[in-house]
């Protein structure tokens, strides 16, 4: 009998140290070294009981002993060889007489040796307090592309960090607590909420300023570098025709660039900025009527790229939908807008501004404009009263001025009648 052996992967550095024998289709290597005879070592197979399990019925164990040692090897396990789950191992053996050869499958066994006295290291008990993402993070660290580990060891410095900024407000909000009190922080916030969430979307507002016009600064409604960009587009507004007035007008949503383009200087200055500020106007005004909101907004009016930018920059908020990124409209964003309208309106007509003809060119209530106005810390002003015959030429709109030093308005809160017990 010859043996031979067939591999579908060949590996030299293996057959240099290895001893091959033919039990029952079995090849054999030795870790510690090369085998000088082979005919005195005694092989024992032993198998799992469990049969019926897929998992168990294949699993052996190999022993090997010697006149000075023994051996021992598994094909399961982690001393088990790799290489028997990625390659294909055969057996072949040539009969001389008939010279026809018979191909065996074959595993390789790694056998070890097993010094006395030595402990076998037992297996870890598996820590049963692991959450599934703590399992996933070793899984990662272990066996993660470089990208995988990467994003792990960012999120474990956010993680890091948000614990650290928690315990630093939470020490905060008790010096604090500690320092003032509970009822004084309780005071101050009712009086900083009274405005609620429109002093979020207000312009930028300077109440310690000595002149009406810097408490809110055309500089921040309109830079010099866009107020310059309005320079083509103001022309235009300035020579719009009263027939083109009139279709304004009855169009019924710029009734405050009408007022102010019909009240406009002849020449100078102030002709050129009221008409560029009519032409921002009804941008703003235009863009409080929609929903949603594309990247060609004004350009059939003419408007420039850089105020393109801003009004979608500032008045509008990206959203996700059906994979595409919109520019949506909201209800805060509405209330800014009607903020900024009203602080371009005091600029245009000396520090007073028409409530009624602004909330229905915006499409909002009249309530809600005065919400803003009061937020805005403005002065209502209340029509005169006028004679009885008088009253058909009476002027009902609502305006309001700016006023030094700013108004502030308390809160109103309803209070709900309790129903009497019978």
């Amino acid at each position: 009998m010859c043996l031979l052996v067939i591999r579908i992967s060949t590996i030299t550095n293996v057959l240099k140290q290895t001893c091959f024998l033919l039990c029952f289709s079995i090849t054999v290597r030795f870790s510690n070294g090369s085998v000088q005879n082979e005919d005195g070592l005694d092989f024992t197979m032993f198998k799992n009981t469990d049969q019926s399990n897929p998992r168990k019925k294949s699993m052996r164990t190999l022993v090997a002993e010697t006149d000075s040692l023994s051996y021992i090897g598994h094909n399961f396990g982690v001393k088990s060889l790799k290489c028997n789950t990625l390659c294909k191992y055969y057996v072949g053996v040539l009969n001389r007489q008939t010279m026809q050869m018979e191909v065996h499958n074959a595993q390789l066994f790694n056998m070890q040796p097993v010094i006395p006295g030595e402990t076998t290291e037992s297996e870890k008990p598996q820590d049963t307090t692991q959450t599934y993402r703590d399992k996933v993070d070793s899984l990662i660290e272990a066996f993660g592309t470089n990208k995988q580990k990467r994003a792990l060891s960012s999120r474990r410095l956010n993680q890091v960090g948000s614990d650290t900024l928690q315990h630093a407000v939470a020490k905060a909000a008790n010096s604090v607590i500690d320092k003032k009190g509970l009822e004084a922080l309780q005071k101050e916030v009712a009086e900083t909420e009274y405005r609620g969430d429109l002093a979020l979307h207000l312009p930028p507002c300077n109440a310690s300023a000595d002149q009406r016009d810097n408490v809110y600064a055309f500089d921040d409604l309109l830079t010099p570098v866009e107020f310059g960009a309005l320079e083509q587009a103001g022309s235009k507004m300035a020579a719009q025709t009263p027939e083109e007035l009139k279709m304004m007008r009855d169009d019924g949503r710029y009734l405050c660039v009408v007022r102010h383009l019909e009240d406009m200087p002849t020449v100078g200055e102030d002709r050129e900025k009221t008409a560029r500020c009519a032409f921002y106007l009804s941008l703003l005004l235009k863009l409080a009527r929609q929903r949603s909101v594309s990247r060609k907004f004004g350009q059939e009016d003419g408007c420039p790229r850089i105020i393109q930018n801003k009004l979608l920059k500032t008045f509008t908020v990206e959203t996700f939908n059906s994979g595409r990124v919109q520019n949506m409209i909201s209800a805060s964003m509405r209330a800014k807008l009607a903020a900024y309208c009203l602080a371009l309106l005091l600029h245009m007509g000396h520090m007073t501004a028409d409530l009624t003809l602004l909330h229905r060119d915006l499409a909002i209530t009249e309530a809600r404009m005065i919400e803003v106005a009061k937020s805005m810390g403005l002065t209502l002003i209340k029509p005169a009263r006028a004679k009885s015959e008088e009253a058909e030429l009476r002027d009902d709109h609502k305006r309001v001025a700016l006023v030094l030093p700013l108004v502030k308005y308390e809160q109103f809160t309803e209070r709900r009648k309790r129903k009497k017990m019978h």
